[in-house]
Protein backbone atom coordinates (compact mmCIF):
# COMPACT_ATOMS: atom_id res chain seq x y z
CA UNK A 1 0.00 0.00 0.00
CA UNK A 2 1.66 3.25 -1.12
CA UNK A 3 1.49 6.34 1.04
CA UNK A 4 -0.02 8.30 -1.85
CA UNK A 5 -2.84 5.82 -2.28
CA UNK A 6 -3.51 5.74 1.46
CA UNK A 7 -3.59 9.54 1.53
CA UNK A 8 -5.98 9.79 -1.42
CA UNK A 9 -8.30 7.17 0.03
CA UNK A 10 -8.17 8.82 3.47
CA UNK A 11 -9.13 12.19 1.99
CA UNK A 12 -11.96 10.50 0.07
CA UNK A 13 -13.24 8.79 3.22
CA UNK A 14 -13.07 11.97 5.31
CA UNK A 15 -14.79 13.99 2.60
CA UNK A 16 -17.36 11.22 2.46
CA UNK A 17 -17.95 11.58 6.21
CA UNK A 18 -18.68 15.31 5.86
CA UNK A 19 -20.79 14.73 2.76
CA UNK A 20 -22.59 11.91 4.57
CA UNK A 21 -23.60 14.26 7.36
CA UNK A 22 -25.00 16.67 4.78
CA UNK A 23 -26.83 13.81 3.08
CA UNK A 24 -28.41 12.61 6.33
CA UNK A 25 -29.65 16.13 7.00
CA UNK A 26 -30.98 16.34 3.46
CA UNK A 27 -32.77 13.00 3.77
CA UNK A 28 -34.37 14.04 7.05
CA UNK A 29 -35.94 17.01 5.25
CA UNK A 30 -36.36 15.79 1.68
CA UNK A 31 -37.98 12.43 2.37
CA UNK A 32 -41.03 13.89 4.15
CA UNK A 33 -41.07 16.78 1.66
CA UNK A 34 -41.61 14.34 -1.22
CA UNK A 35 -45.08 13.71 0.16
CA UNK A 36 -45.91 17.29 -0.87
CA UNK A 37 -46.34 17.58 -4.61
CA UNK A 38 -45.04 21.14 -4.81
CA UNK A 39 -41.82 20.25 -2.93
CA UNK A 40 -41.05 17.06 -4.84
CA UNK A 41 -39.18 18.67 -7.80
CA UNK A 42 -36.85 20.55 -5.43
CA UNK A 43 -36.20 17.37 -3.44
CA UNK A 44 -35.40 15.45 -6.62
CA UNK A 45 -33.02 18.19 -7.78
CA UNK A 46 -31.25 18.08 -4.44
CA UNK A 47 -30.99 14.29 -4.69
CA UNK A 48 -29.50 14.52 -8.19
CA UNK A 49 -26.97 17.12 -7.01
CA UNK A 50 -25.80 15.02 -4.06
CA UNK A 51 -25.52 11.89 -6.17
CA UNK A 52 -23.45 13.85 -8.68
CA UNK A 53 -21.15 14.96 -5.84
CA UNK A 54 -20.83 11.32 -4.77
CA UNK A 55 -19.83 10.30 -8.29
CA UNK A 56 -17.25 13.08 -8.40
CA UNK A 57 -15.85 12.06 -4.99
CA UNK A 58 -15.63 8.41 -6.00
CA UNK A 59 -13.85 9.29 -9.24
CA UNK A 60 -11.49 11.86 -7.71
CA UNK A 61 -10.39 10.19 -4.49
CA UNK A 62 -11.36 6.51 -4.73
CA UNK A 63 -10.49 5.93 -8.42
CA UNK A 64 -13.93 4.55 -9.15
CA UNK A 65 -15.94 5.70 -12.17
CA UNK A 66 -19.66 4.98 -12.16
CA UNK A 67 -22.37 5.31 -14.83
CA UNK A 68 -24.10 8.68 -15.08
CA UNK A 69 -27.50 7.09 -14.48
CA UNK A 70 -29.21 5.69 -11.40
CA UNK A 71 -28.85 6.56 -7.75
CA UNK A 72 -31.91 7.25 -5.62
CA UNK A 73 -32.80 7.83 -2.01
CA UNK A 74 -31.86 4.25 -1.11
CA UNK A 75 -28.31 4.72 -2.36
CA UNK A 76 -28.00 8.09 -0.62
CA UNK A 77 -29.23 6.69 2.72
CA UNK A 78 -26.88 3.68 2.61
CA UNK A 79 -23.94 5.80 1.44
CA UNK A 80 -24.53 8.45 4.11
CA UNK A 81 -24.69 5.88 6.92
CA UNK A 82 -21.53 4.13 5.71
CA UNK A 83 -19.73 7.41 5.16
CA UNK A 84 -20.53 8.84 8.59
CA UNK A 85 -19.76 5.67 10.56
CA UNK A 86 -16.67 4.67 8.57
CA UNK A 87 -15.33 8.21 8.27
CA UNK A 88 -15.87 8.90 11.98
CA UNK A 89 -14.02 5.72 12.93
CA UNK A 90 -11.08 6.62 10.68
CA UNK A 91 -11.03 10.22 11.92
CA UNK A 92 -11.00 9.12 15.57
CA UNK A 93 -8.25 6.60 14.89
CA UNK A 94 -6.22 9.23 13.03
CA UNK A 95 -6.65 11.70 15.90
CA UNK A 96 -5.64 9.17 18.58
CA UNK A 97 -2.70 7.93 16.51
CA UNK A 98 -1.55 11.52 15.96
CA UNK A 99 -1.73 12.27 19.67
CA UNK A 100 0.28 9.15 20.53
CA UNK A 101 2.86 9.99 17.86
CA UNK A 102 3.19 13.59 18.99
CA UNK A 103 3.41 12.57 22.65
CA UNK A 104 6.06 9.94 21.98
CA UNK A 105 8.19 12.32 19.91
CA UNK A 106 7.80 15.03 22.56
CA UNK A 107 8.89 12.73 25.38
CA UNK A 108 11.92 11.43 23.50
CA UNK A 109 12.94 14.88 22.25
CA UNK A 110 12.73 16.70 25.60
CA UNK A 111 14.00 13.90 27.77
CA UNK A 112 10.88 13.75 29.93
CA UNK A 113 10.16 10.13 29.13
CA UNK A 114 9.35 7.89 32.10
CA UNK A 115 10.07 4.21 32.56
CA UNK A 116 7.09 1.97 32.02
CA UNK A 117 7.25 -1.69 33.14
CA UNK A 118 5.47 -4.24 31.00
CA UNK A 119 4.62 -7.49 32.74
CA UNK A 120 3.61 -10.17 30.26
CA UNK A 121 3.21 -13.92 30.91
CA UNK A 122 6.76 -15.16 31.26
CA UNK A 123 8.23 -11.85 30.08
CA UNK A 124 9.08 -8.68 32.00
CA UNK A 125 10.05 -5.59 30.01
CA UNK A 126 10.89 -2.05 30.96
CA UNK A 127 10.42 0.63 28.33
CA UNK A 128 9.91 4.37 28.23
CA UNK A 129 6.68 6.22 27.78
CA UNK A 130 8.04 7.84 24.60
CA UNK A 131 8.84 4.51 22.94
CA UNK A 132 5.52 3.10 24.11
CA UNK A 133 3.73 6.11 22.60
CA UNK A 134 5.51 5.70 19.26
CA UNK A 135 4.77 1.96 19.21
CA UNK A 136 1.13 2.54 20.05
CA UNK A 137 0.94 5.25 17.40
CA UNK A 138 2.35 2.89 14.78
CA UNK A 139 -0.21 0.23 15.70
CA UNK A 140 -3.13 2.67 15.68
CA UNK A 141 -2.09 4.33 12.42
CA UNK A 142 -1.66 0.90 10.78
CA UNK A 143 -5.18 -0.01 11.86
CA UNK A 144 -6.38 3.35 10.52
CA UNK A 145 -4.76 2.61 7.13
CA UNK A 146 -6.43 -0.79 7.01
CA UNK A 147 -9.73 0.77 8.06
CA UNK A 148 -9.42 3.44 5.37
CA UNK A 149 -8.97 0.79 2.68
CA UNK A 150 -11.84 -1.25 4.11
CA UNK A 151 -14.19 1.76 4.03
CA UNK A 152 -13.00 2.67 0.53
CA UNK A 153 -13.65 -0.89 -0.69
CA UNK A 154 -17.10 -0.83 0.93
CA UNK A 155 -17.83 2.50 -0.78
CA UNK A 156 -16.87 1.08 -4.18
CA UNK A 157 -18.90 -2.09 -3.61
CA UNK A 158 -21.93 -0.04 -2.61
CA UNK A 159 -21.57 2.11 -5.72
CA UNK A 160 -21.28 -1.01 -7.91
CA UNK A 161 -24.49 -2.45 -6.45
CA UNK A 162 -26.61 0.72 -6.40
CA UNK A 163 -25.12 2.98 -9.08
CA UNK A 164 -23.91 0.35 -11.50
CA UNK A 165 -20.48 -1.22 -11.93
CA UNK A 166 -17.50 1.08 -12.34
CA UNK A 167 -14.89 0.89 -15.05
CA UNK A 168 -12.59 -1.39 -13.04
CA UNK A 169 -15.44 -3.76 -12.19
CA UNK A 170 -16.54 -3.79 -15.82
CA UNK A 171 -12.99 -4.59 -16.88
CA UNK A 172 -12.77 -7.38 -14.30
CA UNK A 173 -16.04 -8.89 -15.54
CA UNK A 174 -14.92 -8.55 -19.15
CA UNK A 175 -11.63 -10.33 -18.43
CA UNK A 176 -13.51 -13.14 -16.66
CA UNK A 177 -15.97 -13.40 -19.57
CA UNK A 178 -13.19 -13.51 -22.16
CA UNK A 179 -11.29 -16.13 -20.16
CA UNK A 180 -14.38 -18.33 -19.93
CA UNK A 181 -15.18 -17.77 -23.61
CA UNK A 182 -11.65 -18.68 -24.68
CA UNK A 183 -11.79 -21.99 -22.84
CA UNK A 184 -15.26 -22.58 -24.27
CA UNK A 185 -14.02 -21.99 -27.81
CA UNK A 186 -11.17 -24.45 -27.28
CA UNK A 187 -13.69 -27.04 -26.10
CA UNK A 188 -16.00 -26.29 -29.04
CA UNK A 189 -13.12 -26.77 -31.48
CA UNK A 190 -12.22 -30.10 -29.86
CA UNK A 191 -15.85 -31.23 -30.04
CA UNK A 192 -15.99 -30.26 -33.72
CA UNK A 193 -12.82 -32.21 -34.45
CA UNK A 194 -14.26 -35.29 -32.76
CA UNK A 195 -17.47 -34.93 -34.77
CA UNK A 196 -15.51 -34.69 -38.02
CA UNK A 197 -13.48 -37.75 -37.05
CA UNK A 198 -16.70 -39.69 -36.40
CA UNK A 199 -18.12 -38.60 -39.76
CA UNK A 200 -14.97 -39.72 -41.56
CA UNK A 201 -14.72 -42.99 -39.65
CA UNK A 202 -18.38 -44.02 -39.77
CA UNK A 203 -19.10 -42.81 -43.32
CA UNK A 204 -16.20 -42.07 -45.62
CA UNK A 205 -13.84 -44.69 -44.23
CA UNK A 206 -16.42 -47.47 -44.32
CA UNK A 207 -17.34 -46.70 -47.93
CA UNK A 208 -13.66 -46.57 -48.85
CA UNK A 209 -13.13 -50.01 -47.33
CA UNK A 210 -16.16 -51.38 -49.19
CA UNK A 211 -14.87 -49.90 -52.46
CA UNK A 212 -11.44 -51.44 -51.95
CA UNK A 213 -12.98 -54.85 -51.21
CA UNK A 214 -15.15 -54.73 -54.33
CA UNK A 215 -12.18 -53.80 -56.53
CA UNK A 216 -10.06 -56.51 -54.91
CA UNK A 217 -12.73 -59.15 -55.58
CA UNK A 218 -13.08 -57.94 -59.17
CA UNK A 219 -9.33 -58.14 -59.66
CA UNK A 220 -9.16 -61.74 -58.51
CA UNK A 221 -12.40 -62.98 -60.09
CA UNK A 222 -11.88 -65.47 -62.97
CA UNK A 223 -15.42 -64.91 -64.25
CA UNK A 224 -15.67 -61.92 -66.62
CA UNK A 225 -19.40 -61.55 -65.97
CA UNK A 226 -18.87 -61.55 -62.23
CA UNK A 227 -15.99 -59.13 -62.66
CA UNK A 228 -18.26 -56.76 -64.59
CA UNK A 229 -20.88 -56.93 -61.81
CA UNK A 230 -18.25 -56.20 -59.15
CA UNK A 231 -16.87 -53.26 -61.14
CA UNK A 232 -20.40 -51.88 -61.54
CA UNK A 233 -20.93 -52.21 -57.76
CA UNK A 234 -17.56 -50.53 -57.17
CA UNK A 235 -18.57 -47.67 -59.47
CA UNK A 236 -21.83 -47.19 -57.53
CA UNK A 237 -19.91 -47.33 -54.24
CA UNK A 238 -17.43 -44.73 -55.52
CA UNK A 239 -20.34 -42.38 -56.34
CA UNK A 240 -21.72 -42.84 -52.85
CA UNK A 241 -18.23 -42.21 -51.46
CA UNK A 242 -18.00 -38.92 -53.36
CA UNK A 243 -21.46 -37.92 -52.11
CA UNK A 244 -20.37 -38.73 -48.56
CA UNK A 245 -17.20 -36.68 -48.97
CA UNK A 246 -19.18 -33.72 -50.29
CA UNK A 247 -21.63 -34.07 -47.38
CA UNK A 248 -18.82 -34.09 -44.80
CA UNK A 249 -17.13 -31.11 -46.45
CA UNK A 250 -20.46 -29.25 -46.50
CA UNK A 251 -21.02 -29.97 -42.81
CA UNK A 252 -17.54 -28.67 -41.99
CA UNK A 253 -17.91 -25.43 -43.94
CA UNK A 254 -20.02 -24.81 -47.06
CA UNK A 255 -18.24 -23.03 -49.90
CA UNK A 256 -21.54 -21.33 -50.78
CA UNK A 257 -21.30 -19.31 -47.57
CA UNK A 258 -18.13 -17.57 -48.77
CA UNK A 259 -18.98 -17.43 -52.46
CA UNK A 260 -22.71 -16.61 -52.43
CA UNK A 261 -23.46 -15.49 -48.89
CA UNK A 262 -25.70 -16.49 -46.01
CA UNK A 263 -28.96 -16.44 -47.96
CA UNK A 264 -27.69 -18.99 -50.50
CA UNK A 265 -26.06 -21.16 -47.83
CA UNK A 266 -29.31 -21.36 -45.86
CA UNK A 267 -31.21 -22.10 -49.06
CA UNK A 268 -28.86 -25.05 -49.52
CA UNK A 269 -29.61 -26.25 -45.99
CA UNK A 270 -33.33 -26.00 -46.69
CA UNK A 271 -32.97 -27.99 -49.92
CA UNK A 272 -31.04 -30.78 -48.20
CA UNK A 273 -33.50 -30.94 -45.32
CA UNK A 274 -35.87 -33.87 -45.11
CA UNK A 275 -38.75 -31.64 -43.92
CA UNK A 276 -40.03 -28.27 -45.19
CA UNK A 277 -37.81 -25.37 -44.08
CA UNK A 278 -38.94 -21.79 -44.69
CA UNK A 279 -36.31 -19.04 -44.57
CA UNK A 280 -37.32 -15.39 -44.13
CA UNK A 281 -34.18 -13.39 -44.88
CA UNK A 282 -34.53 -9.85 -43.52
CA UNK A 283 -30.93 -8.62 -43.71
CA UNK A 284 -30.15 -5.64 -45.91
CA UNK A 285 -26.57 -6.70 -46.60
CA UNK A 286 -24.02 -9.38 -45.75
CA UNK A 287 -22.84 -9.42 -42.14
CA UNK A 288 -19.14 -9.52 -41.39
CA UNK A 289 -17.57 -12.92 -41.95
CA UNK A 290 -17.45 -14.18 -38.36
CA UNK A 291 -21.04 -13.08 -37.65
CA UNK A 292 -22.29 -14.59 -40.91
CA UNK A 293 -20.59 -17.88 -40.07
CA UNK A 294 -22.08 -17.94 -36.57
CA UNK A 295 -25.59 -17.25 -37.89
CA UNK A 296 -25.22 -20.03 -40.44
CA UNK A 297 -24.07 -22.66 -37.97
CA UNK A 298 -26.75 -21.72 -35.43
CA UNK A 299 -29.44 -22.13 -38.09
CA UNK A 300 -28.00 -25.34 -39.51
CA UNK A 301 -27.50 -27.01 -36.12
CA UNK A 302 -30.98 -26.02 -34.99
CA UNK A 303 -32.52 -27.44 -38.18
CA UNK A 304 -30.54 -30.67 -37.81
CA UNK A 305 -31.63 -31.06 -34.18
CA UNK A 306 -35.26 -30.37 -35.04
CA UNK A 307 -35.25 -33.12 -37.68
CA UNK A 308 -33.09 -35.65 -35.87
CA UNK A 309 -34.26 -35.35 -32.26
CA UNK A 310 -37.56 -33.43 -32.17
CA UNK A 311 -39.05 -35.12 -35.26
CA UNK A 312 -40.35 -31.76 -36.49
CA UNK A 313 -42.59 -31.50 -39.57
CA UNK A 314 -42.16 -27.79 -40.26
CA UNK A 315 -39.26 -25.41 -39.53
CA UNK A 316 -39.12 -21.63 -39.80
CA UNK A 317 -35.89 -19.58 -39.93
CA UNK A 318 -36.19 -15.80 -39.53
CA UNK A 319 -33.25 -13.40 -39.84
CA UNK A 320 -33.70 -9.79 -38.73
CA UNK A 321 -31.50 -6.80 -37.95
CA UNK A 322 -31.56 -3.40 -36.29
CA UNK A 323 -29.02 -0.61 -36.14
CA UNK A 324 -26.53 -2.54 -33.99
CA UNK A 325 -27.37 -6.25 -34.08
CA UNK A 326 -28.41 -9.12 -36.33
CA UNK A 327 -30.55 -11.98 -35.10
CA UNK A 328 -31.66 -15.43 -36.19
CA UNK A 329 -34.63 -17.32 -34.76
CA UNK A 330 -35.34 -20.96 -35.60
CA UNK A 331 -38.76 -22.34 -34.68
CA UNK A 332 -40.12 -25.84 -35.17
CA UNK A 333 -43.26 -27.82 -34.35
CA UNK A 334 -41.39 -30.81 -32.93
CA UNK A 335 -41.56 -32.57 -29.58
CA UNK A 336 -39.41 -30.05 -27.70
CA UNK A 337 -37.25 -30.90 -24.73
CA UNK A 338 -33.99 -29.62 -26.28
CA UNK A 339 -31.19 -29.54 -23.72
CA UNK A 340 -29.18 -26.26 -23.84
CA UNK A 341 -26.27 -28.01 -22.13
CA UNK A 342 -26.05 -30.67 -24.85
CA UNK A 343 -22.97 -30.85 -27.02
CA UNK A 344 -24.40 -29.20 -30.12
CA UNK A 345 -26.32 -26.37 -28.48
CA UNK A 346 -23.65 -25.62 -25.88
CA UNK A 347 -21.09 -25.40 -28.69
CA UNK A 348 -23.31 -22.91 -30.52
CA UNK A 349 -23.72 -20.90 -27.32
CA UNK A 350 -19.94 -20.69 -26.89
CA UNK A 351 -19.53 -19.59 -30.52
CA UNK A 352 -22.14 -16.84 -30.08
CA UNK A 353 -20.80 -15.67 -26.71
CA UNK A 354 -17.30 -15.42 -28.18
CA UNK A 355 -18.69 -12.72 -30.48
CA UNK A 356 -20.36 -10.79 -27.62
CA UNK A 357 -23.73 -12.19 -28.60
CA UNK A 358 -26.68 -13.70 -26.76
CA UNK A 359 -27.98 -17.24 -27.24
CA UNK A 360 -31.32 -18.59 -26.05
CA UNK A 361 -33.20 -21.90 -26.12
CA UNK A 362 -36.93 -22.16 -25.38
CA UNK A 363 -37.96 -25.79 -25.70
CA UNK A 364 -40.63 -27.05 -23.29
CA UNK A 365 -41.54 -30.72 -23.30
CA UNK A 366 -44.04 -31.32 -26.07
CA UNK A 367 -42.79 -28.33 -28.07
CA UNK A 368 -42.60 -26.07 -29.83
CA UNK A 369 -38.91 -25.17 -29.80
CA UNK A 370 -37.41 -21.77 -30.53
CA UNK A 371 -33.67 -21.10 -30.68
CA UNK A 372 -32.41 -17.54 -30.98
CA UNK A 373 -29.03 -15.89 -31.42
CA UNK A 374 -28.36 -12.16 -31.44
CA UNK A 375 -24.96 -10.83 -32.43
CA UNK A 376 -23.48 -7.35 -32.79
CA UNK A 377 -22.82 -6.25 -36.35
CA UNK A 378 -19.27 -5.31 -35.35
CA UNK A 379 -18.13 -7.72 -32.61
CA UNK A 380 -15.22 -6.57 -30.46
CA UNK A 381 -13.64 -10.02 -30.44
CA UNK A 382 -13.74 -12.96 -32.74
Amino acid sequence: MSAKRIGRTLVGVLVGMLLGAVELAFLAVAWPARLISAARPAADRGLAGLVALERARLATWLDHDTPQTGGGYGFLAARAALGVVGGYGCAVGLFVGGLLLFGGVWDLSWGESESVPLNLPGVRLVTSSGVLGLTSAAVVLTLVALGVFAVGAAERRLADNLLGPGSQELMRRRIAELTATRSGIVKAVDDERRRIERDLHDGVQQRGVALAMLLGRAQHSPDPVRTGELVAQAYSESRRLLDELRSVAWRIYPTALDELGLRAALAGVAERSGVPVTVHYGLAGRPVSEVETALYFVAREAITNAIKHARAHDILVVLTEDERTVSVAISDDGEGGADPSGGGLSGLARRVLALDGAFGVDSPEGGPTKITATLPKEPSCG
